[in-house]
């Protein structure tokens, strides 16, 4: 797939074009900055306790807010929590999440400023796996009545002056989507275009568009498989971007900035949200720090790459290589770092005891230090000669990723296989920040499939916690599975008992069960959904009661919450043994 069909240049920095939207007053896509955002976890009945978190969430600099409106009574009270707002000197523009009923939509419309609908329950039933089979006249049936009452919505919008966001969860794709298309990238945009399709025909431009899921890298490339769908239908909505689940903690920060960060190198996006389970106000500075990171590749000097002859911008595969000891070849991508106590973080090349050279000293069974400027002709012909070999590529450039990228597609263009570890050297006053812009760098060139591994340096931080981020990072990608992933939403007012509490007992009792994914989801929206990417799910179901998952099969359901964490570990157990008999 040419990167050209959607106008994307793989080394220079630039913003997709768009159309602008408006959403109370603040402008999204077009020539605007990236806005961020973050949704309350409070009942959006309690006006007093939803406010308070607004203003706490808007001092740390968040630009929207979002609140989840379940029935009428919730939209309608959005009304008074804005005046109330507006009471207290703050005109943050606030969107209502609407699930399961249209018509909740068409009330939140006349009170909030921005309406974010979900194609998979918007008219469709709840997803329940269930396989239908229809005809085409059936299908094209269904479909009209779709426009039929999403224009009704449209038409409330265009009174009131609203925007909507078309919000796609792959954890919440219909069963006539899933039914039609299966579970693939291709039934994820479908399940969007339906209604862009529908927004572009009633000459409706206030749209903003999202396409979530907990994998980072299906995430990465369903969004630019849409960007090319919108793009050759001529539609050019302004895209908001995050990931869903994320978790909290290191996790949760890696795990974001690696989806996001992919696709703002590209210029794809135009606002976004962090998903942490965590209070809403964290999820601005972290929001906030990526955006500005990528923004400055802006006017950076340009880069001249070539993308190489089947390199597939929507469906990447990792580049073809020769082993070099533990290095490229079948195995996973390594860690070289500093020598810790902690075996989990221990690297798997000690930085200290790397012979790394240059090329003008390259010789057979070296750790050779490459730039992109290093590849003259009569240096690729040295690479080629030489046989055990592995390539430390950097970068010094404003965009980095950029250039690290042209270097390895000239690789791949010369047929050069040595194997490419990814040493990024920053100067970040924090661990922080280094994470953020660490895994926003180094993650994308996982998933365009262009490293072998990873080699962290900052002045500011110990081994083991630099090991962490690198391990961390081939997590996110899923790369290299190195410990438990939890897959957490960060709730809402949906959410049915404490989440981060729980996912923090979660974790104690879990952490130890290597490679397992556990999702730990607040309610029914995205759980049964996301289920089917985990292993098992702890999903609320009522309050005080939890709904425990294998997949997506529900094993027990409405448990009381005192006793859910210690029947999810005799469920894992018993699987376990299970399977060992077996």
């Amino acid at each position: 797939m040419s990167t050209r069909q959607i106008d994307i240049d793989l080394f220079n920095y630039s913003r997709r074009a768009t159309v602008e939207v408006n959403v109370g007053g603040v402008t999204i896509g077009c020539t605007s900055p990236v806005r961020v955002q973050s949704m309350t976890n409070t009942s959006t009945m309690d006006t007093a306790g939803s406010v308070e978190q607004v203003l706490r969430i808007v001092e740390k600099g968040g630009e929207l807010v979002r609140l989840t409106t379940q029935g009428n009574r919730e939209a309608v009270n959005m009304g008074d929590i804005k005046a109330q707002l507006k009471a207290r000197g703050c005109n943050v523009p606030l969107v209502a999440d609407v699930h399961f009923n249209a018509a909740v939509a068409d009330t939140a419309a006349r009170y909030a400023d921005k309406v974010r609908v979900n194609p998979g329950n918007y008219v469709d039933s709840a997803r329940t796996f269930k396989h239908i089979d229809y005809t085409d006249e059936e299908y094209a049936d269904e479909l009209a009545r779709l426009r039929e009452r999403f224009v009704a919505f449209l038409n409330i919008c265009k009174a009131e002056g609203r925007a909507v966001r078309v919000g796609v969860n792959h954890g919440s794709l219909s069963d006539r989507i899933m039914s039609r298309y299966g579970d693939t990238p291709s039934g994820v945009v479908e399940s969007c275009m339906e209604f862009l399709r529908i927004c572009r025909d009633e000459d409706f431009s206030n749209v903003v568009v999202s396409i979530k899921t907990s994998n980072t890298s299906m995430m990465v490339t369903t969004v630019r498989r849409l960007v090319r769908v919108m793009a050759e239908e001529g539609i050019a909505y302004p895209l908001h971007l995050g990931v869903t689940e994320a978790g909290d903690a290191e996790d949760g920060r890696i795990k974001s900035a690696v989806g996001i960060g992919a696709l703002l190198a590209d210029g794809i996006g135009d606002t976004l949200r962090v998903s942490l389970a965590e209070a809403p106000e964290n999820e601005i500075p972290v929001a906030r720090e990526l955006a500005e990171y990528v923004a400055l590749r802006k006017n950076a000097p340009a880069i001249e790459g070539t993308v190489a002859t089947g390199f597939n911008y929507e469906e990447p595969v990792r580049r073809k290589t020769r082993e070099f000891g533990i290095i490229g070849g079948s195995n996973v991508p390594v860690v070289v770092g500093g020598e810790v106590e902690d075996k989990d973080l221990t690297p798997d090349i000690a930085a200290g005891l790397v012979p790394l050279v240059t090329l003008e000293n390259a010789r057979d069974t070296r750790f050779i230090a490459v730039t992109y400027s290093d590849l003259t002709a009569e240096n690729i012909a040295k690479i080629r000669q030489l046989k055990d070999i592995a390539l430390v590529v950097s970068s010094q450039h404003v965009n980095a990723v950029g250039e690290l990228r042209a270097l390895v597609h000239r690789l791949m263009i010369e047929g050069i296989e040595a194997p490419v570890i990814v040493r990024r050297s920053y100067n970040e006053a924090t661990v922080e920040s280094l994470r953020i812009k660490a895994a926003a760098d180094l993650g994308v060139l996982l998933i365009d499939g262009l490293a072998d591994g990873l080699w962290l340096e900052n002045p500011v931080g110990t081994a083991a916690q630099l090991n962490s981020i690198m391990f961390g990072i081939l997590q996110a990608t899923r790369a290299r599975i190195s410990k438990t992933e939890y897959i957490a939403c960060p709730g809402c007012g949906r959410t049915m008992y404490d989440l981060q509490g729980t996912l923090a007992r979660i974790k104690a009792a879990t952490g130890h069960l290597k490679g397992l994914k556990i999702g730990v989801m607040g309610c029914i929206v995205n759980g049964p959904g996301e289920m089917a990417d985990a292993d098992y799910g702890y999903v609320g179901a009522a309050r005080g009661k939890v709904s425990l998952y294998r997949q997506k099969e529900c094993v027990e359901k409405n448990i009381p919450e005192d006793e859910a964490i210690e029947r999810l570990l005799q469920l894992i157990e018993s699987d376990r043994k299970q399977k060992k008999d077996d």
